[in-house]
């Protein structure tokens, strides 16, 4: 199946959680043969502790989210993905500015993906890297039969 990249990219980025929006991030590429996603963030001081040194709960959720949108962007269908766990080594320090963060997903199955994902900086110097499982939950639109449990975009999430 052959898809639009760069309408998908587009569409990813119109539709942004509030996460990704609040993280100061942004798709940049995908590649659909290696399943690997790139996003930019821009860390602002408000992402900090200790002067310009960006929290690690910050970077964890910026690569979090690339790993997110790289099943977002192979499953190709509408989906919610709960992270059932994450590993995040910090290497370096994250400073105040642009960082680029890439997620790849290693193994996807029909209920599970396995990823992995790094955050650098400019200049490539690698800051922290993460594995994380995270469970796929299918949704499927049934707008007729919604029922109170149901979230408000009319999906009906299949467990």
């Amino acid at each position: 199946m052959t898809i639009d990249i760069d309408a998908m990219i587009a569409q990813m980025n119109e539709h942004a959680p509030p996460a990704v929006r609040t993280l100061g991030g942004s798709v940049t590429s995908y590649d659909d043969a290696t399943h690997t996603m790139v996003m930019s963030f821009h860390a602002s001081e408000a992402l900090c502790h200790s002067g310009d040194i960006v929290q690690g709960g910050f970077i964890t959720g910026m690569i979090d989210a690339t790993m997110s949108h790289a099943v977002f962007a192979a499953v190709r269908e509408p989906i919610i993905l709960p992270t059932l766990e994450i590993k995040v080594s910090f290497l370096e320090i994250a400073r105040v500015g642009d960082l680029i963060a890439s997620g790849t997903v290693v193994r996807l199955g029909k209920t599970v993906a396995f990823l992995e994902g790094q955050l650098k900086d400019p200049q490539g110097k690698l800051l922290a890297t993460a594995t994380s499982t995270a469970r796929i939950l299918r949704k499927r639109r049934d707008p007729e039969d919604r029922t109170p449990d149901e979230s408000q975009d009319g999906f009906k999430y299949q467990l």
